[in-house]
């Protein structure tokens, strides 16, 4: 844990801002600035363009490119990685005066200031560019993405000479011909290029997926008169120019609308909006889009803030993790999912990870259910893909990727992909998370049950018995932790395993009971017999479980127990990241873990297990756990509040909600932690909050850290909205709407109404006790 906060960007409940810019920092400023609204997302780069470090990316989401992977022929391991691809920079600008071109890596500029607004998603940019005669000239550069109308972005630039007077050129274009970073090569063909009259467009196709881009702008100015325009293979520009007096001020406005071809079903509504662009611009403005997002962006708050009193630095930290999360993803666009960096980096190929379900899912089912059912319906709409990785890995059934983009398994690490079951029972668990909280029945009869049928076949298959037929589980695995490989019986999975089964007949026998049509399709659609759910609950019943009932402990995998001890504390600081600093295979030789696998499974599972297995599991895996995750110290951090142990509650949590914007992990310039800004939420409404949704009925234990003075949170549930609000002596629980909600606190059932509810805080609950 010994992570430094590396702070840079000002403080501030609502704003993130940057002052006098500092070009060590210009990648992570990108990052940190970037903006998204599901459907695309730009990162916070120069529109005018930078020649210090700078990685200018533009994604599309679902627009992705391949690249065969040599060096492997060994039946089962993925041979193509798909990523997700740099697209058309439609921001880009150039600015000469005085016969200088605006570059902050080469030019001479005063009183910069940068600051994103949370509650617009306006990311405004300021400075002054002082010209080699003295001469001086304000520029404030403004951009936003509409979180409305998903297809519409804007920009605009504002000039006002203090001193300067002359001539000063403006040129606004279409790129396309931009290197994607980790192939070093620009991955479109150019399709069509129209500049004039206020108009450009550029039509792209990827090398290999032959996935399509359009992008129309319709550009407009004040004080400035279009001179001409620039076309080039993937370029086109308009160029704009004006004899600028001092005192004045001259403005250029950019409205786009960006359209995507994905696949050929999309052809034709593609092709129709394409040829509509430049009418359907005529309709759009900057002020528009900044109006409805402000809109837009006061329902998030109004429903979804945490407020946190008496701890400015975390107020801060998690607004950014929500509106990143909200940015990143919330239903807007059918079928996609959440990458790790999100829209806003090219680390991990934008692919989705295993951690989806697990880690993003539990925010979107409190804070925007439709967000949380799309989630799921990528994993129906990929269900064909998962079968064929089943088939590949000798199973039936569908085998869910590790990482992905389309469907496809795209980690050609063998060890990963083809040992790790967790990245298909978190789709079950997902379901089942999902369907519980929702009681979507339809859900389950449409998509869920066949999703459930499929992942439950793979695991018979990819499953065994002992050689005395006692005993069912998994051999041959890896577990969240990621340090062992090819291990029996790991406790994750095989409790996964179990729960998968047992989920899945008690949905056929639901469906069966209160759905027989639903029930009659999916056997006629999955070819689903009885005598495979006979088998199921056998291999259920004879699950193995790693347990140790003396000492209540879960044994993370058959013989870890017996594995050398090493003590983490006493690894050298310079060792870390291990990955790059031992050999691999060092790694995998004694009981040191990566990141939590048994208290995963007992913060999914909470209420399963008891305080006193809780306590001996986490005093016995948390010390030989090195974090080297940045998902594992909120997990920590939920079950030590749990456990009553404030400090190191606190400690894992001091650096949850700002791992990007202080860059705790030296990484923030490869893009945002996605999954782990939604653990920073879990964090909080998990681990203070002591939210439990995994229960017959919703439970919270809400304690307060000794740091703060109050904090507030709310869950979207049953219908309405939870309020909560916690002080050093009482919990307020109350309803926007009224609705009859029963819940637990505190051990005790209490029934909300049109009434708050004021609750003590039981001495026992109190984090300062440790």
């Amino acid at each position: 844990m010994a992570k430094v906060a590396d702070i840079y960007f000002k403080e501030h409940p609502w704003q993130i801002i940057e002052e006098d810019f500092d070009p060590a920092y210009s990648r992570v400023a990108e990052s940190i600035f970037s903006l998204a609204n599901e459907y695309m997302g730009v990162r916070g780069y120069m529109e005018e363009g930078y020649s210090g470090k700078s990685l200018t990316g533009s994604y599309f989401n679902g627009i992705y490119e391949q690249k065969k992977q040599e060096g492997s022929h060994y039946v089962g391991i993925a041979d193509v990685t798909e990523f997700m691809v740099n697209s058309v920079n439609w921001l880009e600008t150039g600015l000469e005066a005085g016969g200088e071109r605006l570059d902050l890596g080469r030019s001479s500029v005063h009183s910069f200031r940068r600051w994103l607004d949370m509650k617009t998603g306006l990311l405004t940019r300021r400075l002054v560019w002082c010209l080699a005669d003295g001469k001086e000239i304000e520029v404030t550069f403004e951009r936003i993405l509409s979180m409305k109308q998903v297809e519409y972005a804007a920009q605009r630039i504002t000039l006002r000479p203090l001193d300067f007077q002359g001539k000063i050129r403006l040129s606004l274009g279409l790129d396309g011909s931009g290197i994607h970073e980790s192939v070093k090569e620009n991955l479109w063909n150019a399709l069509d290029a129209v500049a004039g009259d206020g108009f450009l467009s550029l039509e792209l196709e990827t090398v290999h997926t032959a996935q399509r881009v359009n992008s129309a702008a319709r550009i407009t100015g004040e004080g400035v008169a279009q001179t001409g325009e620039c076309r080039e293979e993937k370029r086109v520009q308009l160029l704009f120019e004006t004899e600028a007096e001092p005192g004045k001020t001259y403005r250029a406005e950019r409205t786009v609308c960006n359209l995507v071809c994905r696949n050929d079903a999309g052809e034709q509504e593609y092709r129709r909006r394409c040829a509509k662009s430049k009418e359907e611009l005529q309709r759009v403005s900057f002020e528009q889009i900044l109006a409805d997002n402000t809109k837009w962006w006061s329902g998030i708050w109004e429903h979804c803030d945490i407020e946190i009193k008496g701890d400015p630095e975390n107020q801060q930290g998690i607004r950014f993790c929500i509106f990143q999360l909200f940015q990143t993803y919330h239903g807007a666009v059918k079928g996609s999912n959440i990458g790790a960096k999100g829209l806003t980096g090219e680390a991990y190929n934008g692919n989705a990870f295993w951690d989806t379900e697990t880690y993003c899912l539990p925010f979107f089912l409190f804070n925007d259910l439709e967000g949380a059912r799309n989630l799921l319906y990528f994993r129906y709409q990929t269900l064909e893909e998962a079968k064929k990785r089943a088939k590949e890995l000798d199973c039936r059934g569908a085998f869910y990727p590790i990482a992905t983009i389309s469907g496809k398994e795209c980690c050609n690490l063998w060890q990963h992909a083809s040992l790790q079951l967790q990245a298909s029972t978190a789709v079950a668990y997902g379901i089942w998370f999902y369907e519980k909280m929702t009681g979507d029945l339809d859900f389950l009869a449409s998509q869920g049950i066949e999703i459930l049928i499929e992942v439950s076949r793979m695991l018979a298959t990819r499953g065994d018995y002992s050689n005395d037929g006692s005993r069912f589980g998994y051999y041959g695995v890896m577990g969240p932790d990621e340090f062992q490989m090819m291990v029996n019986h790991n406790c994750y999975t095989n409790y996964m395993g179990r729960f998968t089964f047992r989920y899945t007949l008690e949905c056929l026998e639901r469906l069966q009971r209160e759905a027989p049509k639903a029930y009659e399709n999916a056997v006629e659609k999955t070819g689903y017999q009885e005598s495979e759910g006979a088998a199921w609950k056998q291999m259920a019943n004879r699950m193995y479980i790693p347990y140790d009932a003396e000492r209540k402990l879960y044994e993370q995998h058959e013989g870890f127990f017996d594995l050398p001890h090493i003590d983490i504390d006493a690894i050298p600081v310079t060792d870390f990241p291990l990955y790059s600093h031992w050999s691999y295979d060092h790694i995998y030789r004694n009981d040191m873990i990566k990141q939590p696998d048994v208290l995963m499974l007992m913060l999914l599972f909470n209420s399963s297990f008891s305080q006193e297995e809780l306590k001996s599991n986490y005093e016995y895996y948390e010390p030989r756990c090195i974090h080297e995750s940045s998902l594992s110290p909120s997990v920590h951090s939920i079950l030590a509040t749990q456990l009553g142990k404030a400090k190191e509650a606190y400690d894992f949590f001091g650096f949850a909600t700002r791992m990007d914007l202080d860059n705790y992990n030296r990484n923030s310039d490869e893009g945002i932690h996605t999954t782990s800004i939604a653990a920073a939420w879990m964090n909080i409404v998990y681990g203070f909050g002591g939210l439990r949704s995994d229960g017959e009925i919703l439970k919270i234990n809400p304690v307060i850290p000794k740091e703060w003075e109050e904090y507030s949170f709310k869950l979207h549930y049953e219908g309405d909205v939870l309020h909560i609000c916690v002080d050093r002596e009482q919990v307020h629980i109350s309803t926007e709407q009224g609705k009859a909600l029963e819940l637990m606190i505190y051990g005790e059932k209490i029934l909300l109404g049109e009434e708050a509810l004021n609750v003590a805080i039981p001495d026992f609950w109190k984090i300062t006790k440790e």
